[in-house]
């Protein structure tokens, strides 16, 4: 992963595009459905309860009384603590065929906010914050906006301190979306003039060079169109794909596309050494979290999102900021 940890055309106003007939039509199943847990973690657990068993045979009360606290203690910091303490990740990403006038071109990733769930809304203000702040150059927003239907009437409020970026702000949506109502949070969000793309594109220009920003609709609960996505899209134009679910990255790779946005995995919430990540959902098996090369010429960031259930250990909330470099 290579990214360094610390701390023009005019904003687009054209109309959402709807969502594709034969999206919005499909039923489904809001239910979680398949996710993977990982068995080193299952093991490491299995191990963990063996030995602990075994420690408090040996050291009677006293033992049990020590693993009591040492357990309520990583509890409360991974219930209470961790889910609500958000970071800037700075992420720098090279491509040797970048055009000179991307280089330095910084976009602002926003993921999973999952407004609804608990410490959602404090970690969402705060990330508007540093993007506020740092004033990127375009902004993307990689779906999965609420996870309850009563949460979208936050969204306008909540949002409208957000920069307006002179490459403008594109999203896609997520399969909490689709499932709290695709309808409502376009509506919500479009006197913001945040674009979504679903199955489409836009070319803007940057230092004097194209970029084409393109969106394809959710893998779980949409009906993503990687042709439709870049249909008409300039040939060897840097090519920049929103898609909520990382796993789309493989064909992606097969279409040409340089670099993806992603979210969905919230990074498996729980991530340790050794361990990789404890959960992770499908269409987020192959590219769990962070930075990786898909092939020969593209490459994918999964941001481990603000929000979700509200467990966090080592797998902390991110707002991002991606500036691309040349070589």
């Amino acid at each position: 992963m290579n990214h360094d940890h610390l701390s023009s055309i005019p904003h687009p106003a054209s109309p959402i595009p709807s969502v594709p007939t034969q999206a919005r039509t499909r039923r489904f199943d809001p239910r979680p459905g398949r996710v993977r847990y990982s068995g080193r973690w299952l093991g490491a657990t299995a191990a963990g309860g063996l030995l602990a068993s075994l420690t408090v045979a040996a050291g009677g009360l006293p033992a049990f009384i020590a693993l009591g606290a040492a357990g309520a203690a990583g509890a409360a910091y991974a219930l209470l603590h961790e889910p609500r303490s958000p970071r800037l990740e700075r992420v720098t990403l090279h491509f040797p065929t970048l055009p000179a006038g991307l280089d330095g071109l910084r976009i602002g990733q926003i993921s999973d906010m999952h407004l609804g769930m608990r410490f959602t809304t404090g970690n969402s203000r705060w990330a508007i914050a540093q993007l506020a702040r740092e004033q990127p150059d375009l902004l993307a927003f990689t779906g999965d906006f609420v996870s309850y239907k009563h949460a979208i009437q936050q969204l306008p409020l909540l949002l409208a301190a957000l920069p307006r970026p002179p490459l403008g702000a594109y999203a896609v949506l997520g399969n909490h979306d689709y499932w709290e109502g695709v309808a409502a949070i376009q509506h919500a969000l479009a006197p913001l003039g945040i674009v979504f793309l679903t199955n489409a594109h836009r070319q803007v220009s940057f230092g004097g060079a194209a970029l084409v920003v393109a969106g394809v609709d959710d893998l779980w609960g949409g009906v993503p169109d990687m042709h439709a996505a870049l249909t008409g899209a300039p040939q060897g134009a840097f090519t920049l794909l929103l898609a909520h679910c990382p796993d789309m990255a493989d064909e992606a790779a097969l279409h040409g596309v340089h670099l993806q946005l992603s979210g969905h995995t919230h990074g498996g919430h729980m991530k340790l050494p050794g361990l990789g990540s404890f959960c992770l959902p499908r269409h987020g098996w192959r590219y769990p979290v962070g930075h990786a090369h898909v092939g020969a010429t593209t490459q994918v960031y999964v941001s481990r999102g603000l929000g979700g259930l509200p467990l966090r250990l080592g797998c902390p909330p991110e707002v991002t900021l991606i500036t691309l470099r040349r070589g």
